[in-house]
């Protein structure tokens, strides 16, 4: 089976959505872009034995390589529409590349999101992903617009992805009741999409969590000239952490894990109340874990009103450990 047989046969769907005037088969998608809306774009690359194991479940890895970019438009809070994909296969696998697929389009689905797009090429196994929203004029989240006083708060329970990544590599033994659980959270990442719709009119600023909440979190410091501090013992760790990990050690998963994929957002005081009524009618569980002062852009850790200094750093491609 060659590369366009491969297309036609496993990678062509029915698509349903009404803004696509040109899908995949010609040289470029077209596509109709609403009236006073933004485009919002974002593209990310896996490569194999970088962000994953070669050996992972090709329908969690399908699902996770369409997850993670989703949740950048969440993190805009955009409306997810389009995606583009470019695929590089050291060989041609059928049952690989359908079990991809399945994990792929599953979510695509469930977001009507239509892949209008992409490549296929031979070589080290990566994938390569760009996502397409909108959002009206003048909604986007940034991270730029925290303020002093602003509450810092993040989405869910942080570093269970990490965690799962470990056990994985035998350094943590998780007990057999969270297993499941943590691995699930590390394979598959749940976009908080109408949580960012959600937070469009009350967050000050905003971004997602993949390379752990200090990190992340240090990007909304620089753009918007601010200083966080973080109290380490309001930072929500699962039960599935608590059992398997102590107190430190679960902070330092949380703070430089990466891999959650949750949002991490500031808001002001005045808008405490609309946040609540906001996130409740999604279904998000959401935790305030410091605030914003004045000072040298920085993220600051607390505990027990003294600072407290991590072992390690947030995920960077490029560090040389």
């Amino acid at each position: 089976m060659n590369e366009f047989d491969i297309i036609k046969h496993y990678f062509t769907v029915a698509n349903h959505r009404k803004d696509v005037v040109m899908g995949p088969g010609d040289d470029c998608a077209l596509l109709q872009v609403p009236p006073n809306t933004l485009l919002a774009v974002s593209t990310d690359t896996l490569v194999s034995g970088v962000h994953f194991f070669a050996d992972m479940d090709p329908a969690a890895l399908g699902h996770k390589a369409l997850a993670v970019n989703l949740s950048d438009l969440a993190a805009m809070g955009a409306d997810p529409c389009w995606v583009s994909l470019a695929l590089t296969l050291p060989e041609v696998n059928e049952e690989w590349i359908k079990q991809f697929c399945a994990g792929f389009f599953e979510l695509a689905e469930y977001y009507n999101v239509a892949l209008v797009g992409g490549d296929m090429t031979r070589g080290p196994l990566s994938i390569t992903v760009t996502v397409h929203g909108t959002l009206p004029e003048g909604k986007g989240l940034r991270r730029s617009g925290a303020q002093v006083g602003d509450g810092i708060y993040v989405t869910g329970t942080l570093g269970d992805a990490a965690l799962g990544l470990q056990q994985e590599l035998g350094k943590i033994a998780v007990p057999e009741a969270h297993q499941a659980i943590v691995r699930n959270k590390f394979e598959h990442p749940h976009p908080r999409i109408l949580a960012g719709q959600a937070l469009r009119d009350i967050a000050s600023s905003a971004l997602d969590l993949s390379d752990g909440l200090a990190g992340d979190l240090a990007h909304i410091t620089r753009a918007s000239g601010t200083r966080a501090q973080i109290e380490l013992e309001q930072l929500p760790l699962s039960a599935a952490m608590q059992a398997s990990v102590s107190r430190e050690q679960g902070w330092e998963l949380a703070l430089t894990g990466g891999d959650d994929y949750e949002l991490c957002f500031t808001v002001p005081e005045l808008y405490r109340g609309q946040l609540e009524m906001a996130l409740a009618h999604c279904g998000v569980k959401f935790t305030r874990i410091g605030r914003m002062f004045t000072g040298m852009p920085e993220v600051e850790l607390v505990l027990d009103g003294r600072p407290y200094q991590l072992q390690s750093q947030s995920w960077d491609h490029f560090r040389n450990d």
